[in-house]
């Protein structure tokens, strides 16, 4: 099997849930205003899971025989999800919250499609886990904004 695409493919997908991650603490440390508990709380569970994933991510990657991706420098230059800067308001952490679910999502697609092309049913499987996931995580999100 023909790792190169999984492998590099696992990397994004990593780096943009890593970034996520320190998004959502990041969020969950700074958001203010009337919806305070609730939002503290729902990006609580949601970087609590994250912690997890990034594990899971990087030890596939090891498994496939490549060194995973673990440095701020080598995660901005994988990730298309961009880190949190300034304090925005709190309906702006929901919606760029969204927004990265989404591209998340993507990228556990991206693996998916991959890990098929090379016959690697394991990492297709991480991959549909996190597509799920991440596709409630935006449902959670979206619903903050109806």
């Amino acid at each position: 099997m023909d790792r190169t695409h999984v492998v590099e493919s696992l990397s994004h997908l990593l780096a943009d849930s890593y970034t996520l991650y320190l998004k959502s603490h990041h969020h969950h440390w700074n958001v203010t205003g009337p919806m305070f508990t609730t939002l503290h709380t729902l990006f609580e569970t949601q970087y609590s899971e994250l912690a997890l994933a990034v594990d899971e991510i990087a030890e596939r990657i090891r498994a496939l025989g490549a060194p995973a991706p673990g440095s701020y420098t080598e995660f901005a230059a994988l990730a298309k999800i961009e880190e949190a800067r300034g304090i925005p308001r709190a309906e702006e952490m929901i919606e760029g919250l969204l927004a990265d679910q989404e591209t998340v999502a993507a990228s556990a697609r991206a693996v998916v499609a991959a890990a098929e092309a090379a016959g690697d049913q394991a990492t297709a499987d991480l991959g549909t886990r996190r597509i799920d996931v991440h596709e409630k995580n935006a449902w959670m999100l979206r619903s903050h904004l109806e």
